[in-house]
């Protein structure tokens, strides 16, 4: 491939800190700094040679604000994709990739923090982004309100049948339970816990929605000929595309048109393949960020994993496990069962996947994509591999 992006740059470090809502034992910031510590601790890299940070989603930590704590050196480069939600988490990379291939910075940080304390209860952070008048006097004002509703579409006008979701659920807390970070882990999760639990917004119950954390995470981007003298295994950004198509966006609530019950990946999936020479049968498994199991299942139909009419065929539990399945999904629980600071440890899986790190390893795995928050008002995906194919 000739394309910019392919192969070029790579994560060479990691590093995650999650908590129970409102439990860190350290102010936000502070656990953002830890993280970045361990990214460049795994990397073996000297955290002042950091002079990139890129964020996504209204994160409230301004990078001139770690250098202190990091020592670093010079900050050149400082960005965030926009858009509210973790729609943007695939395009901070990006971003990141753009900066280091022109030579504004050699090692960024891509990054996300959310800790209650400091940023206060996600949902409200997301809709002060979203927020207009003509929502507000629908009295939509929680996620939950807006995708069930969308949902709801996906299932009674698409005609896709609305138990898939479950198993994507049993296939979240399937893998949770066996990862050490996971708020899932060594349980066991009986599905008639999701049919009983309370409801949050119909079709939406409490275990269909994601599981909001205290936390931080980190991962570091150079350049691919610098990993060769760092610690870790590469793992290269093969391709990267974000953005939406005409139709999308706030107003679309008002609309009900084809877009409506998507994730509004289309054209970025196009993009993404077009990029990479890749197809939905070259992807070994997807870090899948699901705000609710029910955006999660479109956005694998987005991405061309299956389509409407076959959608119950390809999402079963059996299909969507580490253990054997033909689509591996969120293999350290994702945001249902791994736990959830604004989709960051979905990334941080795709490394440890890609390395033979994870806690539900896939036989084999090459390739990993990546999809951003479904339903945003800007949406991004990418795909990273363990070596240029």
């Amino acid at each position: 491939m000739t394309h910019p992006l392919y192969g070029t740059t790579a994560i060479a470090g990691v590093g995650l800190r999650q908590f129970k809502r409102g439990t860190a034992p350290l102010p936000e910031r502070s656990l953002l700094v830890e993280a970045i510590l361990d990214a460049c601790a795994e990397a073996g890299l000297d955290p002042a040679e950091v002079d990139g940070f890129v964020s996504y989603g209204d994160d409230k930590n301004e990078p001139v604000r770690l250098m202190g704590d990091l020592g670093t050196r010079r900050l050149s480069y400082s960005a965030a994709v926009w858009g509210g939600g973790g729609g943007g988490i695939a395009g901070a990379f990006g971003v990141a990739a753009g900066a280091i291939l022109s030579g504004q910075a050699s090692a960024v940080i891509v990054f996300r923090a959310l800790a209650e304390g400091a940023s206060g209860r996600m949902s409200a952070a997301v809709m002060a982004h979203h927020l207009n008048d003509h929502l507000l006097a629908a009295g939509l004002v929680a996620p939950a309100q807006m995708c069930a509703i969308r949902a709801q579409r996906l299932f009674e006008h698409h005609g896709v049948d609305p138990r898939i979701v479950e198993d994507l659920v049993r296939a979240s807390y399937h893998h949770g339970r066996a990862n050490p970070e996971a708020v899932a882990y060594g349980e066991d999760f009986d599905i008639e816990t999701l049919r009983t639990s309370r409801w949050i917004a119909e079709p939406f119950r409490l275990y269909d929605c994601s599981r909001e954390n205290d936390g931080a995470g980190a991962l570091l981007l150079v350049s691919a000929e610098r990993t060769r003298d760092l610690a870790k295994p590469p793992v290269y950004l093969l391709g990267c595309a974000q953005g939406t198509e005409a139709g999308w966006g706030d107003l679309m609530e008002n609309d009900a048109d084809a877009l409506y019950a998507t994730g509004g990946f289309r054209p970025v999936a196009r993009d993404l393949y077009a990029q990479t020479g890749l197809t939905p049968s070259d992807i070994d498994c997807v870090q899948l960020y699901e705000n609710f199991d029910a955006q999660g299942v479109m956005s694998l139909i987005d991405h061309g994993f299956c389509t409407v009419e076959n959608a119950a065929e390809v999402i079963r539990f059996d299909n969507l496990i580490a253990q054997g399945g033909k689509l591996p999904v969120n293999t350290a629980g994702g945001n249902l069962a791994q736990g959830f600071i604004h989709g960051i440890g979905l990334p941080i899986e795709a490394v440890r996947q890609l390395r033979g790190e994870s806690s539900n390893p896939v036989s084999g795995a090459r390739t990993c994509l990546l999809a951003g928050g479904p339903g945003a008002p800007t949406v991004s995906s990418a795909i990273f591999a363990s070596q240029v194919l």
